[in-house]
């Protein structure tokens, strides 16, 4: 297939970042086995840092942004798909050492593609995307290790970002109290209709300086990393879990192994990138059951146009969205 089609690409010239669209065909695309005509990609925190250069997330350039999509399989040559089939890729590599989803095609190998769960399509799996996947996995590892909703209640912190948000939705769903910790306090309603129990706000915290807090928390998932992590090291109960997603704060942990040694507290990380295939195809199908979100239109209600796409970057890095966005690519 030689013909030519839209793609946004991110390259580096002289030492800067420089994002736009560009005509290329699919021998311009990283190696692999399916080519996906591609209907719907996402906006994550990860890809806007990756398009406005304020993270180093590219491992070599070109490459075309976007580290999720969805479509169908236009042509293969692995027996694992068929010509016709909606499916997706998330993660893997996507606009960091190979090609992403921000272009109307997509060449991929086959272990990285996912058939899309059969009460879903592209648009709905896209609304979930690598954040919504990522909370999934975190619930999943946490049940794993012996979480459950008898146990007590889950902060949930970051709250209103995708993760969180997400998060919150399936948990709450699953039968979890969730604690939605936020430094946004007009968006407490916004949270409680997700399923948050109780809002906290960030600001009002009060970390204490002792090796161990009471503890009054069965579990976590942590978006920011630094102080917050600490924290919840601190607060939670014996033999929780706590799964570190993300370092939005800081990326370092100031604590001591008190927690780990004398409350059995477990620190799960959680990496959606490179996850084993069988794992991410267990929690794809749970993400399409029992983990399935129940509040996508309020997280994600906006889609945007591909041509829209470079201008929504900014608000990403400067913390204005709420939940999730949706880019029609076709």
């Amino acid at each position: 297939m030689m013909k030519k089609f839209r793609a946004f690409q991110i390259n580096e010239k002289e030492e800067r970042i420089v994002a736009s669209f560009k005509e290329l065909t699919i021998s311009d695309l990283s190696e692999g086995n399916v080519i996906i005509k591609v209907t719907h990609s996402t906006i994550n925190y990860k890809d806007a840092l990756a398009a406005t250069g304020k993270g180093k997330i590219l491992r070599r350039y070109p490459l075309v942004g976007g580290i999720d999509l969805a479509g169908v399989v236009e042509e293969t040559s692995s027996s694992d798909f068929s010509v016709g089939d909606s499916v997706l890729v998330n993660g893997c590599g996507l606009s960091e050492t190979r090609d992403g989803g921000y272009a109307e095609y997509a060449r991929v190998p086959a272990e990285t593609v996912i058939a899309i769960p059969g009460n879903m399509d592209s648009r709905k799996v896209m609304q979930i995307g690598t954040a919504g996947y990522t909370a999934a996995l975190a619930i999943h590892r946490m049940e794993q290790n012996g979480q459950h909703p008898e146990l007590g209640p889950i902060v949930v912190t970051g709250a209103t970002g995708g993760v969180g948000s997400v998060a919150i939705d399936m948990l709450s769903t699953r039968g979890y109290e969730v604690i939605a910790v936020t430094g946004k306090s007009n968006k407490m309603e916004y949270l409680k209709d997700l399923g948050a129990a109780k809002v906290i706000i960030r600001d009002d915290l009060d970390y204490g300086k002792r090796p161990l807090e009471k503890a009054v928390w069965a579990g976590a998932i942590d978006n920011l990393g630094g102080d917050m992590l600490a924290w919840l090291m601190r607060t939670v109960n014996y033999g929780g879990n706590i799964a570190s997603i993300g370092l939005a704060s800081s990326y370092k942990l100031d604590t001591t192994v008190m927690p780990l040694i004398l409350r059995a507290v477990n620190l799960l990380g959680i990496n959606s990138v490179d996850t084993p295939r069988e794992l991410r195809e267990a929690v794809w199908e749970r993400i399409g059951a029992d983990l399935c979100p129940q509040n996508l239109e309020i997280i994600a209600p906006k889609s945007i146009s591909f041509e829209e796409l470079p201008g929504t970057f900014d608000a990403f890095i400067e913390g204005r969205v709420i939940g999730r966005m949706v880019v029609n690519i076709q």
